[in-house]
């Protein structure tokens, strides 16, 4: 199984890595937590996912490690996406941490994409087509 890198966009890089190029998705739906990240054994609903990284709950930033080996997963579905992300920053007035991908494993940057766009068009309040989906998936930040 081969590892793959995420895209770096040109914002990403120019920012020095601590904001993401595209857009973030909240990682709710009707209210309930739909993707998780385990790491270390522990598992943590996301606060928010991208094509470049994920934030989640932290009271305490230091008990992880600045680059981390994590499992995301789906509510209900049995796939998963393995890689290593990298600590990007901790918001301390939401106990938020950031982080950006490192890499991940085989397939896992398709997949998420494919997890993302199909998670655009169940949150949608309008209809929208895959095609539509991808776009903003794929698209830049909107905010």
């Amino acid at each position: 199984m081969s590892d793959t890198r995420p895209e770096q966009t040109p914002l990403a890089e120019a920012l020095g890595g601590d904001r993401r190029g595209s857009q973030r998705f909240v990682a709710r739906r009707r209210g309930e937590p739909c993707f998780w990240v385990v790491i270390g054994g522990e598992r943590i609903a996301l606060n928010d996912i991208s094509p470049e990284g994920f934030s989640f709950q932290a009271d305490d930033p230091q008990a992880f490690c600045e680059e981390l080996d994590f499992v995301l997963l789906r509510d209900s579905v049995p796939d998963e996406i393995r890689g290593r992300a990298r600590r990007v920053n901790y918001l301390a007035g939401s106990a938020q941490l950031g982080c950006r991908f490192v890499t991940l494993q085989g397939d896992g940057v398709e997949r998420l994409r494919d997890w993302l766009i199909a998670h655009v068009i169940m949150s949608a309040t309008v209809r929208i087509t895959e095609k539509d989906a991808a776009a903003i998936v794929n698209g830049p930040s909107l905010i």
